[in-house]
């Protein structure tokens, strides 16, 4: 993932964190204020039915006294108050009285409770209510609610009681007013609420029974549930009821139970509050949220690749140099203008490189001086042993000549021999030295190293097993399917030869040669070993350093030779020994040559002429 993606993903974490807190929050916070809105709107609402149900109670109360007070209704109770008195002429007059009271019930009843005239059921004449006449003090109950049974079914009435007294005799006055939809009617509502009255006049329960100011709710099968909770165990409650999938079409009620005279259930009042502006609310919130968050990830793309290009433009540039420099580019410079980090981090860079590049000549001037002088000092130890017999023999060629002219031309022959000899010697160590200086460039072809190994291994059979010699044995543990690589195989070749030459020259007793191949990523890896003496580890630190030898008889060049080889190749080559176990050499090659030999040659000493 790139720096511009991954600053953008953070961005747009973070903004929307930032968004998706603050929305939850606020709706959170916002459908609790409307809860509790609601949750007092509801309440304001019940209190407002009490009050109303008080304030008609009390109006009841008023206008039942009123019938009670009236001249024709104690003319009627002093009537009554005579013995064997005809009551059948007064089983009209309370239809007229109720009308002129605005009162829906209104019953006539004789001491005893027997009804004289009834204007809600005039079939009940004669009809005894047994309560009624009960000792009570109705002045002190008030109103009361009471299901009353009328011509058209039961209906549910707020009733109250006065009593007309004459002599010993009393005249009853019951006379209500129904309660339903009329009533409901004569409420105030707040927007997004209803309320609704359920009338406990049947044995079950009867979506009819369920009114408002309107008439009987539709769906009232939908509140079957809650009633039956109610008949069965009255008290106040709420409940809540999805009409449709939509949240928004959700209601709450709070229910408030109706008891009668002796505490039994007639009704109860269910106060109804929407959640369409609670749901509308969150609704309005989440599209706000959501808004915020598009027009924030909007700016955070904007932003995050105005950003990431003024980061990822001068890393790039750095990246680049780093680039340069790791492919022998020391003299790398990075342009990168202001005076932020990166600009300062270019700035060191810069000088960095400068001085990387500075400390490399000067290690390089101070390698090609040690070099010289290692070679001068090799060179000068080479040549001193062959140069003193040269001097020895001329010297006594000219004493000869001076001292003994007669044996000069035996001493001439034996001086001359030894003379040619040691010319001999000296050609020989020009030439390695020659050799060495003169290592051909790679020519690159593919090479199988397992059959380059295995040539290797065939050339040296005789010497592994020769007479008078203890034996060598060679294990080879070559890799099937390893890839083939571009190399010089020639050069390769010597280069084997001269580490199994240095294996055999470790063991003059004898021991295991071991070659082994391995291949990972394209790459392949040489690793022989033996079983010698060993080296110290100072002597595996100058192993590679050219003319150094732990042989009596060795030039010091062939380590030499094989770390230039492996070094044109690209490749790298490391030694492990331990002393009196043996020592392994370790050669890692790349599947591919560097166009140029990475390894300077030593650089020749100017000629006179230069």
């Amino acid at each position: 993932m790139t720096f511009r993606a991954k600053l953008f993903l953070l961005f747009t974490i973070a903004l929307l964190l930032s968004v998706g807190i603050v929305a939850v929050g606020v709706t959170a916070v916002t459908r609790r204020a409307l809860e509790d809105s609601s949750r007092a709107h509801s309440e304001a609402l019940v209190a407002q039915f009490e009050r109303e149900f008080d304030r008609h109670k009390q109006d009841i109360v008023h206008r039942v006294e009123g019938v009670a007070d009236a001249e024709a209704t104690v003319r009627m109770a002093i009537d009554l108050s005579r013995p064997k008195v005809d009551v059948s002429v007064y089983v009209n007059d309370a239809r007229g009285v109720s009308q002129s009271h605005q009162l829906n019930f209104l019953d006539f009843a004789s001491d005893d409770g027997s009804i004289i005239s009834s204007n809600e059921s005039p079939a009940r004449f004669g009809y005894k209510i047994d309560w009624l006449a009960a000792p009570q003090n109705w002045a002190s109950i008030g109103a009361f609610l009471m299901k009353v049974d009328t011509q058209d079914g039961p209906s549910l009435g707020l009733m109250s009681v006065s009593v007309v007294r004459v002599g010993d005799k009393n005249l009853y006055v019951l006379g209500g007013e129904q309660l339903g939809r009329d009533f409901l009617a004569s409420m105030v509502l707040p927007s997004g609420m209803r309320a609704l009255l359920y009338l406990n006049l049947d044995p079950d329960f009867q979506a009819a029974d369920l009114v408002d100011e309107s008439g009987p709710v539709a769906d009232g099968e939908r509140f079957r549930e809650f009633v039956e909770q109610e008949r069965a165990q009255p008290g106040a409650r709420t409940f809540r009821i999805a009409w449709t999938p939509d949240r928004a079409s959700a209601e709450s009620f709070h229910a408030l139970p109706l008891l009668g005279r002796q505490g039994e259930l007639l009704g109860a009042l269910l106060v109804g509050s929407s959640d369409r502006d609670v749901v509308l609310v969150e609704r309005r919130i989440i599209l706000l949220a959501a808004a915020v968050a598009a027009m924030g990830m909007l700016m955070g793309l904007l932003l995050s690749g105005w950003g990431a290009a003024r980061v990822t433009r001068p890393v790039r540039k750095l990246a680049e140099g780093a680039r340069a420099v790791s492919e022998g580019n020391w003299k790398a410079h990075v342009e990168v203008k202001g005076h932020n980090e990166i600009a300062q981090l270019a700035a060191a860079f810069n000088r960095m490189t400068q001085q990387l590049s500075e400390q490399r000549e000067r290690l390089v001037q101070a390698e090609r001086v040690a070099a010289w002088r290692e070679l001068a000092r090799r060179l000068a130890h080479e040549l001193k042993n062959p140069l003193f017999p040269l001097e020895t023999t001329v010297e006594n060629l000219k004493r000869a000549k001076e001292r003994r002219p007669e044996q000069f031309e035996e001493v001439f022959g034996e001086s001359t021999a030894i003379l040619l000899s040691e010319i001999d010697n000296l050609k020989k160590i020009v030439g390695r030295f020659s050799d060495f200086a003169k290592m051909p460039q790679p020519e690159i072809s593919t090479v199988n190293l397992n059959e380059t190994v295995r040539g290797v291994v065939k050339l040296f059979e005789s010497q592994f097993g020769a007479v008078g010699r203890p034996p060598i044995t060679p294990e080879l543990h070559l890799e099937e399917g390893l890839p083939a690589i571009q190399a010089d195989e020639t050069l390769l070749r010597r280069a084997i030869e001269n580490l199994v030459l240095n294996a055999m020259d470790a063991m003059p007793a004898g021991g295991v040669l071991m070659l082994r191949t391995s291949h990972q990523n394209g790459d392949v890896d040489l690793e022989v070993s033996d079983t010698g003496s060993g080296l110290t580890p100072e002597e595996c630190d100058r192993l590679f350093t050219p003319y150094y030898t732990t042989k009596q008889h060795g030039t010091g060049l062939g380590l030499a030779i094989v770390q230039s080889v492996i070094s044109d190749h690209g490749g790298r080559i490391s030694v492990e020994s331990e002393s009196g176990v043996g020592t392994s050499f370790y050669i890692h090659l790349p599947a591919k040559a560097p166009a140029r030999p990475v390894a300077a040659a030593i650089e020749k000493p100017p000629s006179n002429g230069e």
